[in-house]
């Protein structure tokens, strides 16, 4: 049976406390609760005791009981101490967005990696609630192997949770290893990776599953992907490329969250370029792609070129058909694509390789019969144009690719590239 819920959303005439009540309600519903009510409210700011004033605390104090809900969800962030006085009153559970947010994230979690953030991003908000919040422990004498002589039940959770978040950090330090390591191998054989960034629920899974052919969950929920996901990607005139799924955004995202998800956006910080898919459908677009904007410069990775891909055209009515839009230099900026439909997927891979190769420049490289490896390598990262064999052995290659990963790869062979350039090579 449903957990039953009471919804409580307040309008705040300072912009930047604002919410959004029909997101709590896909919050809520994605959480696998029932909503039985909504309560709703205006005000210039918070109340320091309820978070809402005494009189809206009483009318939802006979909602919950007229309701029989179990719990209250906020959409708001709400102190240990709000939350505790509003139990009181409701006599029932009170949580709010960030707690909510945190549930999710615990049912979608499904690889190691990702249990291991979310026990992360939940034991350092549980911090938090710790104070005072344990009135009915008395100061406890000391116990083999828990507690010191004259430790509280309190402080011992607090040395507890502390030790296992130290516990958690190493390990997630390890996964970062080896993601870095990945990512190493990716750079040496000149291997470009894409991250599909955006709002949650924009469609970034059915994306990812339409170009990629993967089986990666996509639901019409919110934070329906949480572990990140690569595969390879083939692009037009042979190169391919390594693309991400990653978990998706939200306005107000906490902190903690941020933090603990740090190991698998690293797959953001580390790509030559960002897919923000965007639902063309959403009517709050423009503040969700603002919203997805300030996560990425919150990781320092404002500076990656990025591509709007404008999803779900085939719900818009005033959308005849997919299309690509280019900004003044002639670079392809929008794509309007249907993930679900597939429509607009060959200009979309076609405007990803051509902004992969924005950076290239040309060669044109005499390779020797012992630089096998090299033109393996080569023709493994797609940078290979176009290929004439030699009479006396070797190989002509026309590459199209970055100068300094090109010298890179010849290093690792051995070979110094200005004495594999032919005359009329153009640099």
């Amino acid at each position: 049976m449903l957990e039953r819920a009471v919804l409580v959303h307040i309008n705040f005439t300072d912009p930047d406390r604002q919410a959004d009540a029909d997101e709590l309600r896909q919050l809520v519903t994605s959480a696998g609760l029932d909503i039985v009510a909504t309560v709703t409210a205006s005000r210039d700011r918070p109340d320091a005791r309820c978070f809402i004033g005494s009189g809206k605390v009483g009318e939802l104090a006979d909602v919950v009981k007229s309701a029989a809900a179990d719990v209250v969800i906020f959409n708001h962030v709400l102190s240990p101490a709000q939350e505790r006085n509003l139990e009181k009153h409701c006599q029932c559970k009170v949580i709010d967005r960030v707690r909510l947010i945190l549930d999710i994230f615990a049912q979608r979690a499904l690889s190691y990696e990702g249990k291991l953030q979310v026990e992360l991003a939940q034991l350092q908000h549980l911090t938090t609630r710790l104070i005072r919040g344990w009135t009915h422990l008395e100061r406890q004498k000391g116990g083999i192997g828990l507690r010191g002589p004259g430790e509280t039940q309190l402080e011992t959770d607090r040395r507890l949770i502390g030790r296992r978040i130290k516990s958690i950090r190493q390990r997630l330090e390890r996964v970062k290893s080896q993601r870095n390591q990945g990512r190493r191998l990716r750079e040496r054989s000149d291997v470009p990776t894409v991250a599909l960034i955006g709002y949650t629920n924009a469609g970034k899974s059915t994306l990812f599953n339409a170009l990629t052919g993967a089986d990666v969950l996509a639901a019409d929920k919110l934070f329906a992907t949480l572990d990140p996901t690569l595969r390879r990607l083939e692009l037009p005139d042979g190169p391919y490329a390594v693309i991400s799924d990653t978990v998706g955004f939200i306005k107000q995202i906490p902190h903690d969250l941020i933090e603990a998800f740090h190991a698998t956006l690293q797959e953001v910080q580390g790509a030559d370029l960002l897919l923000h898919v965007v639902d063309i459908n959403d009517e709050q677009r423009l503040q969700h792609t603002e919203q997805v904007n300030r996560v990425i410069e919150d990781l320092g990775a404002e500076r990656i070129p990025q591509l709007t891909v404008f999803n779900k055209i085939d719900r818009h009515e005033s959308i005849s058909g997919p299309s690509v839009q280019r900004d003044n230099t002639g670079k392809a900026d929008r794509v309007m694509v249907s993930a679900m439909t597939g429509e607009g997927l060959e200009l979309l891979t076609r405007a990803i390789a051509d902004r992969l190769a924005e950076g290239d420049s040309q060669h044109q490289l005499l390779l020797p019969v012992t630089a096998s490896k090299l033109r393996s390598q080569l023709f493994a990262a797609g940078a290979i144009r176009h290929e004439e064999a030699v009479a006396e052995g070797g190989w002509i290659l026309d590459v199209s690719m970055d100068a300094g990963k090109l010298q890179y790869l010849c290093r690792l062979s051995g070979l110094e590239h200005t004495s594999l350039q032919r005359h009329n090579c153009k640099l």
